[in-house]
């Protein structure tokens, strides 16, 4: 069976792959076409994500419980008939709307995601074996969010291990540590590059990605933008192959494609303890190390980080 990343673009160095997050449920316009079936709105989203030069695309149910297997195929087979050439991700926790959905892709697909917990795998890895798909490993455990990087090892072990005798390589497993928000468990973010750290280690081959947004969650809205950036970026540095995010964001899309190494050297030198003289740089790139700072713990995090 083809894999997903050989339907991906090839990497250069300083580059990353973008997962369209808006075709979700959560939005006021397609969730309404979601629930009325309606594909204009829909086929206008997947056209403006293709252009952005997003990676893959994100279909967002949500839990989708009553008609998810009606829903997930219909958007599917929506999305594919004005855009056929970008791989897509069935991201819903009802399985059975995934399964009805695999066999309408066009290209070979993730599944986001799988958790750590065998009531999910035991019914989810053989179905992605079953259709070859990728799917995303997310580190949430029985007890919920993982204390630290060692017990997100404990956890990929676990599901890799499932895994891997199901017959799926660890290329095929896109690894999702889990995001928290920095005002809320500035540690955390911390514990999350570590596990990067540890990832090619553990598990070589594997994918990654995240949802890169979650670090600025419950941050006034003129704010979150930076730290976005600042983490995708910083990660990225840690090894993460990809991040769910909005391809409207011209910042992140140029940082995709490698268009921004000042940003990223900025915040590369910040995290090697080398940062550079804050008189040289933009206001902009002066956010971003300030950002770092932030992330690192070297600074406590208010809302006015930004003006210390």
């Amino acid at each position: 069976m083809a894999k997903l990343k050989d339907a991906l673009r090839p990497l250069n160095d300083g580059e990353f792959w973008v997962i369209g997050e808006s075709l979700n449920v959560i939005g006021k316009e397609i969730g309404k076409a979601f629930k009325e079936r309606d594909p204009k709105p829909i086929q206008k989203e997947a056209l403006v994500q293709k252009e952005k030069g997003v990676d893959l695309i994100d279909i967002n149910l949500g839990p989708a419980k009553k008609d998810g297997h009606e829903l997930m195929p219909w958007v599917v087979e929506t999305v594919q008939e004005v855009v056929d050439d970008v791989p897509l991700v069935l991201d819903t926790s009802n399985i059975e709307a995934i399964r009805a959905a695999l066999p309408k892709c066009k290209m070979p697909p993730m599944i986001n995601s799988i958790m750590v917990r065998p009531a999910r795998y035991e019914a989810m890895i053989p179905m992605a074996a079953e259709f070859g798909a990728d799917f995303c490993a997310l580190m949430w455990g029985p007890e919920g969010l993982p204390r630290d990087e060692n017990e997100r090892a404990a956890l990929l072990v676990e599901l890799m291990t499932v895994a891997n005798e199901a017959g799926i390589e660890n290329d095929q497993m896109w690894v999702d540590g889990i995001v928290t928000p920095v005002n809320i468990q500035q540690p955390q973010a911390i514990s999350l590059m570590n596990f990067m750290d540890m990832l090619p280690e553990i598990m070589p081959g594997a994918m990654s990605t995240c949802g890169v947004s979650n670090i600025s969650s419950g941050v006034p809205d003129n704010l979150r933008h930076v730290l976005n950036i600042t983490f995708t970026v910083m990660l990225y540095h840690h090894g993460m192959k990809s991040f769910i995010a909005d391809c409207k964001d011209d910042i992140t899309m140029d940082l995709a494609h490698g268009k921004r190494p000042d940003i990223m050297k900025a915040i590369k030198d910040t995290m090697d303890g080398n940062p550079p003289d804050m008189s040289s740089l933009s206001q902009e790139l002066q956010h971003y190390v300030k950002s770092t700072n932030v992330i690192l713990g070297k600074t406590l995090f208010s809302d006015s980080w930004l003006e210390v």
